[in-house]
């Protein structure tokens, strides 16, 4: 399977696809600027495996990379979220509608 996207947000939901990037993005909220190497042992990777994975985020643009002598430091870069987050909100009328019929039944269902 090719691992081509040619649209920033086929970059984004690819990345946010997988458990470990989204903890990743997860923990930078929390604890901006970690080194690559606390973020690799607080997933029990080894090195190139998390690189792995911030490449990916990198690559869509979720994440930053700062060089300070060996340490490489990791922030958070908010605005593909934001692109995605806006495309997901043009669909969010229509699955609460759905939502809404569903809870509907489900308690009509539970009247019987």
């Amino acid at each position: 399977m090719a691992k081509y996207h040619s649209s920033g947000l086929d970059c984004t939901f690819w990345a946010l696809s997988d458990s470990t990037r989204r903890g990743v993005l997860q923990r930078l909220i929390h604890e901006p600027g970690l080194s690559v190497s606390d973020l690799a042992k607080s997933f029990s990777l080894k090195l190139p495996g998390m690189t792995k994975h911030l490449d990916v985020l990198s690559d869509a643009g979720l994440i930053t990379r700062t060089k300070t002598g060996r340490t490489v430091a990791v922030n958070l870069a908010p605005a593909p979220m934001q692109e995605a987050i806006a495309w997901l909100n043009r669909y969010e009328r229509f699955w609460s509608v759905s939502l809404d019929r569903l809870t509907a039944l489900v308690e009509q269902d539970g009247e019987r």
